[in-house]
């Protein structure tokens, strides 16, 4: 038996990172006030549907969707926010003009081929900012994924952000767009001309230089802007300004679902080719009111975190915690005597390992050399008769009898300097 083709196991050699990762979500969001909240896997496929956008790749070809047993449609959850928004309407999360801040981590699912960093089952992180329209929320939401980038020693990426209007303006400027590309349609790459008709805005991220200089003479998205949107972009700008945050404004970007507004942003490397983009998002204050809620202004973003691994491990190197004890035993009465030890162990969180076997003394030593273990207990017949403990340091091949209870009260002490020694 083997896994499914995109959906990989996470083995214990690559835990660690992930558990930074999260302590290091925790450390940045919880201080700037945001909640982790968790969602269901599985949604209402119309959730995604209404929210979305029909003519987004994720609608029409990548969901992950079945009927239950009752013949309901349901979906495994391909993004995350809007399983949010429908959990601030369910649960009435924003009454009263609430200001919310939610971060979230969880596995989504899309059927796209699998490349280095993009699984079918891939997961991401993201923060949420409901009940707000102040373009303040825009700058925080950049702020912290910066900020949590730098945490995890990240630094080789740069921000691009835009101002995408609302659907009606981007409405407007579809419709021009195409008119102007139709003349070049044989010109066009073979994505965009597929993106033509469907999703037209889409082809303004085309990575084909022959498309991209045919967009330079076309029609361009600011111009269909009103001054209210532009005006908050010129304020959310201001705010990165004063929070000394570089930036480069793209008038091409676009995000690849349908119920972002004004703001867009994305966060890219030149250390992973072709897929780039490490963090993504922008402003979304219609999605709630979209799938039945109340109109509730929200502002977040989104990282793959297969994505972000790539960059972590190319920083930083996580050192496991030294395996400070290896327990070897020899009889029954042993095995009982040496249980004693284990609780003392366990709470000053000092890592050990209880050797199972039957094995002589001499091969259990062997493995605790393998497991590059600092000392070796060694408890036989001798030492249960005699309540006392066997303690061989392997590094300086040096052994000691102590007195069991002796042991135990001066284990806290004894062992953080055995570290520092090392």
């Amino acid at each position: 038996m083997q896994s499914i083709r995109g959906m990989q196991d996470i083995l214990p050699e690559e835990i660690k990172y992930w558990q930074h990762i999260y302590f290091a979500a925790i450390n940045t969001f919880e201080i700037a006030s945001y909640q982790e909240i968790r969602t269901p896997i599985v949604e209402n496929t119309e959730l995604f549907l209404r929210s979305i956008g029909e003519g987004t790749d994720i609608i029409n070809k990548e969901m992950y969707s079945f009927k239950d047993r009752g013949n309901r449609n349901l979906t495994l959850r391909p993004e995350g926010t809007a399983s949010i928004a429908r959990a601030i309407k369910q649960h009435n999360l924003c009454n009263e003009h609430q200001v919310q801040r939610f971060w979230y981590l969880g596995p989504m699912f899309r059927y796209e081929r699998p490349q280095h960093g993009r699984q079918r089952q891939f997961h991401q992180l993201g923060i949420e900012c409901t009940g707000t329209i102040n373009p303040m929320a825009d700058a925080e939401v950049i702020y912290l994924a910066q900020h949590f980038l730098r945490e995890l020693e990240c630094t080789q990426w740069y921000i691009e952000i835009n101002s995408i209007g609302s659907i009606d303006h981007r409405n407007k400027y579809t419709i021009d767009l195409e008119k102007y590309l139709s003349q070049y349609i044989h010109d066009l790459d073979e994505e965009s001309k597929n993106r033509l008709f469907i999703n037209t805005i889409k082809i303004l991220d085309s990575k084909n230089q022959k498309t991209q200089a045919i967009l330079d003479q076309g029609p361009q998205l600011i111009n269909y802007l009103d001054e209210q949107t532009l005006n908050h972009f010129h304020k959310v700008t201001s705010y990165l300004d004063s929070l000394q945050i570089k930036y480069t404004i793209n008038p091409k970007l676009v995000r690849g679902l349908d119920y972002y507004n004004k703001t867009a942003f994305e966060i890219k490397t030149n250390s992973l080719g072709t897929q780039n983009t490490i963090c993504g998002g922008g402003r979304y204050d219609n999605l709630i009111e979209q799938i039945g809620g109340p109109a509730i202004p929200a502002v977040g973003w989104a990282i793959g975190i297969e994505r972000l691994l790539l960059l972590v491990k190319n920083t930083i190197k996580l050192q496991e915690q030294p395996l400070s004890y290896y327990i070897a035993t020899q009889g029954t009465e042993a095995k009982k005597y040496a249980l004693k030890v284990i609780p003392t162990l366990q709470k000053y969180q000092i890592k050990f390992e209880i050797d199972f076997s039957d094995s002589s003394f001499q091969k259990q030593l062997k493995k605790a050399y393998k497991k590059e273990a600092l000392i070796c207990l060694l408890i036989g017949l001798d030492e249960v008769e005699t309540n006392t403990i066997t303690l061989k340091w392997l590094n300086k091949h040096e052994q000691k009898n102590y007195n069991l209870e002796v042991f135990l009260k001066n284990i806290q002490k004894n062992t953080k300097q055995l570290c520092i020694e090392q």
